[in-house]
């Protein structure tokens, strides 16, 4: 698998003209070498792949990192890259433009001369869009885990029970069950809280007939998962009209989207129902994005994304209606495009029978 993912890279690496690339971002060293230190670099030229990381990782990388030349280094880029490249032949680097800017700087004028250095923005994030069979399991039961999660504190949430106690809760459920650390902050907004789309848990005490917007996920083996729910415990009318727009502008989406289609287009699809119930302002973030060892990754679904659906992909779907004042309603779930039809990853219920939970 991780030979693959190099062959892959390196073929994407020859239409560039750059002889090698810098790796840095945590994300994408896992993808492409299996080595989960917090601390090392890739360099992927078409017939090598190193990787160099301090005395601290050196065994770490050997075990987890077997078809890379683990090269121990000492101190900043600028001070050993240079000279790696002009042993190896190497005259052009590419870097992820995710690198700090001191970083590039000091690197820049080490190699004047000697090393031609570019952004190649992107590259390994491209490979990522599309999961493996074994990356989309291993997605699947980091989605069960969060549904899992949402069952169980639809168990013990009452009126007077705090925000953020609902949130460790979660956590803790979370983590007992095999999540390794949380890829977010959990959101708990009850009431005009829950208008707030990334509304951090507080101490205001949940109510009686009032929304309660959860969003939160799970990571598992490195991959994240990513769900929201909306409910209230005892009824309230506002919810169930919010909420049934929402849910018709979520179901739409996912009903449409197909292989080749623009991710723009999904984004209009749910849009439109909002707009056509009188909410048009007030769904002002994106439909969706991507998932995999980050929460948030190509695909975006958006407005303005020039992304295009293929068979593969998980991403979110989650359009919101956000009322100042009242409250929100954000309905998410986690989807894959399997031979062209898409495949909700995310079960837990969300009819509107579902949302009013007994006191």
């Amino acid at each position: 698998m991780i030979e693959k993912r190099i062959h892959k890279l390196q073929a994407n690496l020859a239409e560039t003209g750059i002889d090698v690339l810098l790796i840095s971002r945590t994300e994408n060293r896992r993808y492409l070498s299996g080595f989960t230190g917090s601390s090392g670099w890739l360099l992927i030229s078409s017939n090598r792949a190193l990787l160099a990381t301090d005395f601290r990782y050196t065994e770490q990388a050997k075990r987890e990192s077997p078809d890379f030349e683990v090269i121990e280094i000492k101190n900043k880029l600028f001070s050993w890259l240079p000279a790696i490249a002009q042993d190896r032949g190497w005259s052009s680097l590419g870097f992820e433009t995710s690198i700090a800017y001191s970083t590039y700087q000091e690197l820049k004028e080490a190699a004047e001369g000697k090393l031609t250095i570019t952004p190649a923005p992107d590259l390994v994030e491209n490979l990522r869009r599309i999961k493996e069979p074994a990356e989309l399991e291993i997605i699947c039961r980091s989605a069960r885990l969060a549904d899992a999660a949402f069952e169980y504190i639809k168990t013990i949430i009452h009126p007077g029970m705090k925000e953020k106690d609902v949130a460790w809760e979660l956590e803790k459920f979370l983590r007992q069950e095999g999540s390794e650390a949380i890829p977010f902050e959990i959101i708990v907004a009850s009431g005009p809280n829950s208008a707030l789309p990334h509304a951090h848990p507080s101490e205001r005490m949940i109510r009686v007939g009032e929304p309660i917007l959860i969003d939160m996920g799970a990571r598992i083996d490195g991959y994240c998962s990513d769900f929201s729910r909306t409910f209230s415990l005892g009824k309230d009318e506002k919810l169930d009209e919010i909420y049934s727009i929402v849910l018709e502008a979520q179901l739409a989406a996912i009903n449409g989207i197909q292989p080749g289609m623009s991710t723009a287009r999904a984004d209009q699809i749910a849009r439109d129902v909002i707009d056509s119930a009188g909410y048009r302002e007030a769904f002002g973030h994106s439909l969706g994005h991507g998932v995999g060892l980050e929460v948030h990754e190509l695909p975006t679904l958006s407005a303005n994304s020039q992304d295009v659906f293929a068979n593969g992909m998980v991403f979110t779907v989650e359009p919101g209606i956000y009322l100042p004042g009242w409250g929100g309603v954000r309905i998410e779930d986690m989807v894959t495009l399997d031979k062209g039809n898409t495949r909700v990853l995310t079960t837990s219920k969300k009819d509107i029978q579902s949302i009013n939970l007994p006191i």
